[in-house]
């Protein structure tokens, strides 16, 4: 997932309007991919870098990938991983957060 796509799920999700302006002025611009098909795509994408670095290692096993490709493969899919869960350690938290705010 690159930075541009982050940034404007980012602005997708707070309606591109400054705080304070009503719903009317968020329902009329609506730009730019949803959150949902955002997660949904970056998941896909966590999940097949997973599986890629699973074939790449299978080959390696059988003698027929290159242990540069391997250890690229297996970087790739530890830092997918890293990051999947860093972004899971914030929503847990900022779930933590709304849940403790007073209603």
């Amino acid at each position: 997932m690159n930075m541009n796509a982050a940034i404007s799920a980012y602005k997708a999700a707070q309606g591109g309007v400054s705080p304070g302006t009503g719903m009317a002025a968020r329902e009329t611009e609506s730009t730019g991919p949803s959150f949902g098909s955002l997660v949904k795509e970056a998941v896909q994408q966590a999940i097949a870098t997973q599986k890629h670095s699973a074939q790449v290692s299978d080959a390696a096993v059988k003698g027929k990938a290159d242990m540069t490709d391997v250890v690229l493969a297996v970087n790739n899919a530890e830092t997918t991983l890293q990051s999947v869960v860093a972004v899971r350690d914030k929503v847990v938290a900022a779930y933590q957060e709304i849940m403790r705010m007073p209603i």
